[in-house]
């Protein structure tokens, strides 16, 4: 069993040159798009972009321990999937997305959040860029927070109760 990788570069120089070439090519078009308050590294198995714990300290609902999610690419078998988290959370800024991509002419295989594209020529670069951009992390987390309700973020936070073990009677 392998190693996942543990750095972008190192997830990068895994990749077969073409998926290699597209997978650069997206992350190159969200980091430079990118609020300032994100940083970038593996989560969840693949290249990402979140807002750390010192920005948002209660970090991803689903995992506490995991800084919130924005974005994402992985590799796949055939090509590339672009997680866009930032995206999901706010409805308008999906629909626009939509809109904008599909105005482009490329197809558009996306499922809530998830892009599935197989060539580099497949991407509108700019319009995934624009999305990104439009994404502040102060309007992230008011979209992510809209969704995911204050209860359910508190719920996280807190231990799971332990259930108490008896003593079998003598």
């Amino acid at each position: 069993m392998t190693t996942p990788p543990s750095t972008i570069d190192a997830y990068l120089a895994a990749l077969p040159g073409e998926r290699r070439e597209l997978v650069e090519a997206i992350l190159a078009t969200i980091r430079q798009n990118a609020d300032v308050k994100l940083e970038e590294g593996i989560q969840y198995g693949m290249p990402a972009f979140y807002l750390p714990h010192a920005a948002y300290p209660a970090g991803y609902h689903c995992d506490p321990a995991q800084p919130l999610p924005f974005a994402s690419v992985a590799a796949t078998k055939s090509g590339a999937s672009i997680h866009l988290f930032c995206a999901y959370c706010d409805s308008d800024e999906r629909a626009r997305l939509v809109t904008e991509w599909k105005a482009t002419g490329k197809r558009l295989d996306m499922g809530k959040a998830c892009i599935r594209v197989k060539r580099l020529e497949q991407v509108p670069l700019d319009v995934v860029g624009a999305a990104v951009k439009r994404m502040t992390a102060a309007r992230f987390v008011r979209a992510y927070e809209s969704i995911v309700p204050a209860s359910v973020r508190t719920a996280a936070k807190k231990p799971a109760k332990k259930t108490a073990s008896r003593s079998p009677r003598r």
